[in-house]
């Protein structure tokens, strides 16, 4: 076992940004606080075997209606899929696709679940599948807020962009799920397959926002070291920088490529140099980790280590009351956001 887990718990404690945050505030003090509204990205074709539902759900689980949308369709809960889960603490719009060949589309207007209203009906001709989304809008009302003046220092700052980091829920209450994941690592069987998946995913992530967080200690979170490896801003494609010229700068600057951390899986690191020298360095600690994710078949790839949220803006509605209102592509997380504007 590392030093970090002989304390029966991986720590969470990734660094800040622009420091620690000075002002407190509450949210989701009601599922209206926090609302979510999903892009899909693509048009739905109207026809196919699939039936797909835009869903408002409020103070409900996706999980758990995913079941009651299956069992009214008369359908097994396998035939029915859905992008991402979605907090439950909240107002969340989202897509649900059934998969119903050859049948009549259920009349949803009969369905019934407190706190869930079916918007729209509309077929496709393949299912909605997990993270098959192109991002989500947030709208997320701060109450309480304790130190206004700060609170606006703080919202000029993220506009600059925030750590990448995977939200805490992701790893469960002091990092449990990375712990049940090394657990699982070692041997402890795991047949409940989303449990897998969960434990899987927190451990690659884990990884990840340790490295993030000891380049934010290093200085070098937006300065890139030789070899480091850079994604373009207008899709997933990334390539290492054999070289450090004024034009690399300039199109980091510019946003048209970003550096990325490391999601662990087989092979080698795909950073090379002294970016692999090190990535490999920061995650010495963890191999069982690295181990593991390498032999469930994950594959290495790439995340960017900066988030810029798009569309944003913010509204105070009294001296401590304010609401923001941005844009985060599939897979970033608004506490990200949250985490450096308040306690």
């Amino acid at each position: 076992m590392t030093e970090e887990t002989s304390n029966n718990a991986f720590s969470l404690d990734f660094s800040f940004l622009y420091g620690e945050p000075k002002s407190n505030a509450l949210y989701k003090q009601s599922c209206s606080d926090f609302i979510v509204r999903e892009d899909l990205g693509f048009e739905l074709t109207g026809e196919g075997e699939h039936v797909c539902l835009w869903v408002q759900k409020i103070g409900e689980n996706t999980q758990y209606l995913a079941k009651q949308l299956a069992k009214f369709a008369d359908i097994p809960a396998r035939n029915v899929s859905y992008a991402g889960l979605k907090d439950r603490q909240a107002d969340t719009w989202q897509w649900f696709s059934l998969h119903i060949p050859g049948k009549i589309t259920p009349d949803f207007s009969l369905f019934s679940a407190e706190g869930v209203t079916i918007h729209k009906v509309i077929r496709h001709h393949k299912k909605i599948k997990t993270g098959a989304l192109a991002g989500n809008y947030f709208e997320v009302t701060l109450r309480e807020v304790s130190n206004k003046v700060e609170l606006e220092k703080a919202l000029i700052n993220i506009q600059k962009g925030v750590p990448n980091y995977f939200g805490e829920q992701r790893f469960g209450f002091g990092g449990y799920n990375v712990q049940a994941a090394e657990h699982m690592f070692a041997g402890r069987k795991i047949k409940d397959r989303f449990k897998r998946g969960m434990y899987l995913s927190a451990a690659r992530s884990y990884l990840f926002n340790k490295v993030l967080s000891a380049r934010i200690d290093d200085g070098i979170y937006n300065t890139p070291l030789l070899g480091d490896c850079v994604q373009f801003v207008s899709n997933r494609s990334f390539f290492p920088l054999t070289e450090l010229d004024e034009d690399v700068l300039t199109r980091l600057r510019d946003r048209q490529i970003c550096l990325t951390g490391p999601l662990w899986g087989a092979d080698e690191l795909t950073s090379e140099l002294d970016a692999l020298e090190y990535e490999t360095q920061k995650l010495k600690p963890y191999p069982m980790l690295q181990e593991g994710l390498a032999k469930n078949g994950l594959k290495q790839a790439r995340r960017h280590l900066l988030l810029v949220a798009d569309q944003f803006s913010a509204h105070w509605h009294n001296e401590n009351t304010l609401t923001i209102k941005f844009y985060l592509p599939s897979g970033c997380y608004a506490t990200s956001i949250l985490r450096e504007l308040i306690k």
